[in-house]
């Protein structure tokens, strides 16, 4: 190394350098994680639409109350046929949608087998954050063929799914199963279509969000920090080598004229 540049090698500079080897490096895991996340959506995003264009299938060929779906069926359409128990209908609280508060309509539809599965009925706006009860549409009475879209539990343990006072904070089949007096399918449907149908009715719910999502540029912008970091000790590093260079260009800037006192 030339002896212009051994500052380089001491103890200050050493500490810099090791420093700014850490943010890169952690920079550029941090890239990763981001690019894999955008390459796990771009995968997951591409089933969900060959799900959706699978015509619908049977309930049981899909769902069972002993284990969860395969989560490679989830937006895929099931047929179902049975009636709906008002008695251990729930709502999910918290559910706005553009910026309105409500709440999502969760009724159990008890098949002829015994077994009954969740059904996400829709969303109904409330006036407040969906703490209080909720006048909610009742759903058909009798005999009902439904069409959903099979989901997974969004939740598994813990308060957000324990049923109180008729409300829950995310679904969990598992959860409710305890409250309900038969056996549950593991999951739950999005309702699409049901017959016979009734008005007033929930809101169906949303499509699920099939963007790319910003996890790309947070790829990109982790590992342009990283080289930032690399490029500033670069900067201070050539500054430190050439101190003259900083006084001529200070010595060799216009200077303003100088004004004369009467």
């Amino acid at each position: 190394m030339p002896a212009s540049y051994r500052f380089l090698l001491t103890r200050r500079w050493l500490g810099l350098l090791l420093a700014v080897l850490v943010v890169a490096l952690a920079c550029y895991a941090l890239g990763r994680w981001q690019f894999h996340r955008y390459d796990e959506r771009h995968d997951r995003n591409a089933t969900t639409r060959t799900n959706q264009k699978i015509p619908p299938v049977p309930l049981d060929s899909l769902m069972n109350p002993g284990t969860a779906a395969n989560a490679g069926d989830q937006w895929r359409r099931v047929e179902a046929s049975g009636r709906y128990d008002v008695d251990h209908q729930l709502t999910v609280s918290y559910r706005t949608r553009q910026g309105t508060p409500g709440v999502d309509v969760v009724t159990p539809l008890v098949t002829d087998s015994g077994v009954a599965v969740l059904v996400d009925r829709g969303w109904v706006q409330t006036i407040g954050n969906g703490n209080q009860m909720v006048d909610v549409p009742d759903p058909p009475t009798g005999m009902v063929t439904v069409t959903g879209w099979l989901r997974l539990d969004t939740g598994d343990t813990g308060n957000r799914v324990t049923p109180s006072q008729g409300s829950v904070r995310s679904i969990s089949s598992r959860a409710i199963a305890a409250t309900v007096p038969y056996d549950l399918y593991v999951g739950f449907l999005d309702l699409a279509d049901e017959t016979p149908s009734v008005q007033p009715s929930p809101e169906l719910a949303d499509p699920p969000d099939l963007s790319a999502g910003p996890s790309f540029f947070y790829g990109v912008q982790w590992w342009f920090f990283g080289l930032l970091a690399i490029g500033f000790w670069g900067y201070f590093a050539y500054a430190e080598r050439h101190p003259t260079r900083r006084v001529t260009d200070r010595a060799s800037a216009p200077r303003p004229p100088a004004t004369s006192r009467q």
